[in-house]
């Protein structure tokens, strides 16, 4: 199948039809997160902060298949630039492969190592317990949804981007309609708590990958997950592991950042706790839509790079940067107009809503900026420079960001940790504009 249009075509139309597929799904991906996270809160504040706790190491999941999903996704984009059909359906067979070995991994590991790192953060019984319900369901399903995340990376580095818009979104409006039925036992259901929120997380991700296989199995693709070059296969992981181990350390980091963030603000109260769950579960709104428009730019980037389009790839920049930063440009003035209301959304406590609101306004100040971060980011990856990408990633979540939360939090109690975002997003723009610039092809 011709993927000419991919250099071709002008480029605003053709990362918005890229992009807009992927934004939109990523926006009701967003939508589930907030609303799956109110019913979990309507259950109790232990039940959001169990749900918080769990949350780095469901973020760890999707680092690692979703990392080594950017790599399959650059690879195949990159042999289709180069006309290499061969190389691509063996990257796409080689990826898939591997990633199925990384989700039953996972799945030993998290599930073993869940009742220790649960321990490190709290005490309490009942979050304790309601932690392990729900990790204990939905990190039993970390290989289907690593097939299913290898799906999606094919589906999108060959263009059809609204199969992963439909496939998400169907997975998401499932997950959103069956979360009150579980949880509070509407209907013929009993009530399951924390427990059907699990359930109903897992459905939603199986109905996902379903769609997936129906498509790939009874329609045209231009790739197909095959093994056509034996010889290439060790190159081929390579080049996927070039690109995916940095994207995976990349998505992996904010686990890190928010387990060592739990650390420091336990020290002050354990509604610091909820405060930063809630904030990473609002969070996505944003970052996961841009994320919508780097996944779209991504295969256009290194389609382009393969053809030795390099001229093409400035005007790419540009266009996915401008989209970003309207995204960012609308998450800083809801956090600044309605901060209580957004907060609101995961506790009626008066107190945490205006410990909450002081959170995400002082946040917000690093919104925009960081849409450089974010756009030189996926600009990197799509390159299949891995490295320079890795160390953005450092700075924004390890290197700059604990540090500056535990010096500030010293001298101005915990909402020192919230000022160490805001700074860390202007000196992570900062260094990310050097990279950039030494990494990028200039012609």
């Amino acid at each position: 199948m011709d993927q000419t249009y991919m250099k071709e075509r002008p480029i605003l139309p053709l990362m918005l039809s890229m992009a807009l597929p992927m934004t939109i799904s990523m926006l009701v991906n967003s939508l589930y997160n907030i609303v799956d996270s109110y019913f979990v809160a309507q259950i109790s504040e232990d039940a959001m902060t169990a749900l918080s706790l769990v949350y780095p190491v469901q973020n760890l999941v999707t680092a690692v298949t979703v990392g080594s999903g950017v790599g399959i996704n650059a690879a195949i984009a990159f042999y289709l630039g180069a006309n290499r059909q061969d190389l691509a359906n063996t990257a796409a067979g080689v990826g898939m492969l591997l990633n199925t070995m990384h989700g039953l991994l996972l799945t030993i590991g998290c599930l073993g190592a869940m009742p220790w790192f649960l321990s490190l953060f709290t005490r309490q019984e009942t979050v304790l317990s309601m932690a392990l319900q729900y990790s204990h369901i939905t990190l039993l399903f970390c290989l289907p949804i690593a097939v299913s995340i290898s799906f999606e990376k094919i589906f999108q580095a060959v263009g059809k981007m609204t199969v992963s818009m439909a496939s998400m979104m169907i997975g998401c409006i499932a997950n959103i309609l069956l979360d009150p039925v579980l949880i509070f036992g509407l209907g013929p259901f009993p009530v399951m708590g924390i427990t059907g929120a699990a359930i109903a997380t897992v459905f939603s991700q199986l109905l996902t990958l379903v769609i997936y296989l129906i498509v790939y199995f009874t329609r045209p693709l231009p790739v197909r997950l095959t093994l056509e070059v034996p010889k290439a296969i060790g190159n081929l992981c390579g080049r996927i592991y070039l690109v995916g181990i940095p994207a995976t350390l990349s998505l992996a980091l904010p686990s890190l950042l928010i387990s060592a963030l739990n650390a420091i603000l336990t020290a002050f109260s354990q509604t610091y706790v909820l405060v930063l769950g809630a904030y990473y579960k609002l969070q996505t709104f944003l970052y996961l839509t841009a994320s919508g428009v780097v996944q779209g730019m991504r295969p256009v980037v290194a389609y382009n790079y393969g053809a030795g389009e390099t001229r093409r790839l400035r005007g790419i920049f540009r266009t996915a940067l401008g989209l970003i930063v309207g995204v960012m440009v609308l998450g800083t003035v809801l956090c600044l107009a309605v901060p209580q209301a957004l907060i609101g959304l995961f506790t009626a406590n008066e107190e945490t809503i205006q410990l909450g609101s002081t959170a995400l306004r002082i946040i917000s100040i690093g919104f925009i900026v960081s849409a450089v971060t974010v756009t030189i980011s996926g600009m990197l990856e799509g390159l299949g420079k891995g490295l320079p990408s890795l160390i953005i990633s450092l700075l924004r979540y390890v290197l700059l960001i604990i540090p500056l939360a535990y010096l500030f939090s010293r001298r101005l109690g915990a909402v020192g940790v919230w000022h160490a975002f805001w700074v860390t997003e202007f000196l992570t723009a900062l260094v990310s504009c050097l990279l950039y610039r030494k990494s990028a092809p200039h012609k």
